[in-house]
């Protein structure tokens, strides 16, 4: 059976966690996209509609608002797609720096190993049972490694950011690391 560690709640900070958790999920939803900008996951047909706004258009959206644009410096950028994709990595970046004061073994791998959980939850279990995407089978082998990769990238940028505000904020090191041992 796997029993969790769990860290001395004196040394918690919660309200710290979720204040460094919103940067880091603003900035992680940054690095996200900048992933994707090398490695697109979705051919251009496929990308007519994302995601984002086929889950939208599955709640109800209208296929116009899912696809409105709001235009900056000569491009025009889907809101509404932007607004689930940061509200995606700000959820759970939250969840992640929560955990991460209760349950060291969530930072597995600087976080990575959190990214590719996400990653199969979403990607190959429930968007494609929801139809939001199609079977994992039917994705090109490039989205998958773009997601595979990106996923872990974008839960590394949360961790990076999530130790050092988190550790500069409370002079102190993560609650699993004894105070006698902590060296800056």
């Amino acid at each position: 059976m796997l029993t969790l560690r769990v860290t001395d709640p004196a040394r918690r900070r919660y309200r710290v966690a979720a204040l460094v958790g919103l940067i880091a999920g603003l900035f992680s939803a940054v690095v996200k996209f900048g992933w994707e900008v090398p490695f697109p996951p979705r051919t251009p047909a496929r990308n007519a509609t994302n995601p984002p706004q086929e889950l939208l258009q599955q709640l109800g959206v209208s296929p116009e608002t899912s696809h409105a644009t709001v235009g900056f410096n000569g491009n025009e950028l889907p809101i509404y797609s932007f607004a689930v994709h940061f509200g995606f990595a700000v959820f759970f970046a939250l969840l992640y720096c929560l955990a991460a004061e209760r349950y060291p073994q969530v930072k597995l791998w600087q976080g990575a190993a959190f990214g590719l959980a996400l990653w199969f939850v979403f990607h190959v279990v429930a968007m494609p049972a929801m139809g939001t995407v199609p079977a994992p089978w039917d994705q090109p082998l490039e989205e998958h490694l773009s997601e595979v990769f990106g996923h872990a990238i974008w839960l590394w940028s949360i961790e990076i950011v999530r130790r050092d505000l988190r550790n500069r904020i409370t002079r102190q090191p993560d609650p699993e690391v004894p105070l006698d041992e902590a060296t800056r």
